[in-house]
């Protein structure tokens, strides 16, 4: 039975930058095992599956290693597949997934993501050892994202400046034993507002090139020590990405570009 997937590069406009995803529109749920081993196959940061429940599209997403709760540039590259390839007439498309509700916006040549706010808090001293000793420099804060159980969810690393975070040469075994999916890792930016990147090797992703979730604990964090709720952002991955950030009391709008780059078929 053949399944039609499609690959988009997320938050940018030009092939083989961004974030690369793949889209599954489903009619009816497969299998979680079945689900994780596709995206195992493709083997890309993020694989999302959308079917339609009511009036909205339930997503999941699944690295090639587990699925997560929250991911921002393949939520970008299935509404891009709804819109552009499934001529979704609306304006606005409405999510739900583990997270609560979603929403992605036309807006023009953009589209705009609608997340919730994630506000992260300081951690114990240990830890920001540990943290530092995993990036192998100094840092001047580290701050995590909790579950409700009261778990690390993320750790956010903020460093002192952009080159600082540009020249970052991680120990990525070490970085896997941190708690939390992922570690963080911010800077003032020189031409934008901030700058990050983004690593997970304990969920299979060594580094991520752009990671729109988690502008959703960056941007309540700058505009706070900015004094803006309107900032630019750019992801410092070898891909390199593009995000514009607005945040909108309890959520973040986050609005970039994305670029349809491949079509095919799942033979199974």
């Amino acid at each position: 039975m053949p399944f039609e997937f499609h690959q988009i590069d997320a938050f940018t406009d030009q092939p083989f930058a961004g974030n690369p995803a793949i889209v599954y529109r489903l009619e009816r749920w497969l299998d979680e095992a079945l689900m994780q081993r596709i995206a195992a196959e493709h083997n890309l940061a993020e694989t999302a599956f959308v079917v339609k429940e009511g009036s909205a599209w339930h997503i999941r997403w699944f690295t090639p290693l587990s699925e997560v709760p929250l991911c921002g540039h393949a939520t970008l590259a299935a509404a891009k597949v709804l819109f552009d390839i499934y001529q979704e007439p609306a304006e606005v498309l409405d999510f739900t997934c583990l997270s609560g509700g979603l929403q992605v916006t036309r807006q023009g040549e953009r589209l705009e993501l609608d997340f919730p706010v994630r506000r992260a808090q300081p951690v114990a001293q240990d830890l920001h050892q540990q943290a530092e000793r995993a990036l192998g420099c100094q840092v001047e804060q580290v701050l995590a994202l909790g579950n409700a159980d009261g778990s690390v969810q993320e750790l956010m690393v903020v460093l002192g400046a952009e080159a600082d975070l540009r020249e970052l040469k991680p120990n990525l075994p070490a970085l896997a034993t941190l708690p939390g999916l992922g570690v963080l890792v911010t800077a003032a930016g020189s031409q934008r507002d901030f700058v990050s990147r983004y690593f997970a090797p304990s969920i299979g992703i060594d580094e991520d090139p752009v990671t729109g979730s988690t502008h959703c604990i960056l941007m309540p964090y700058w505009a706070e020590r900015l004094g803006r709720n309107t900032l630019s952002a750019f992801q410092c991955s070898a891909r390199g990405g593009e995000l514009l950030c607005r945040l909108d009391g309890e959520r973040v709008k986050i609005a970039g570009h994305a670029r349809h780059i491949a079509s095919g078929q799942l033979m199974l």
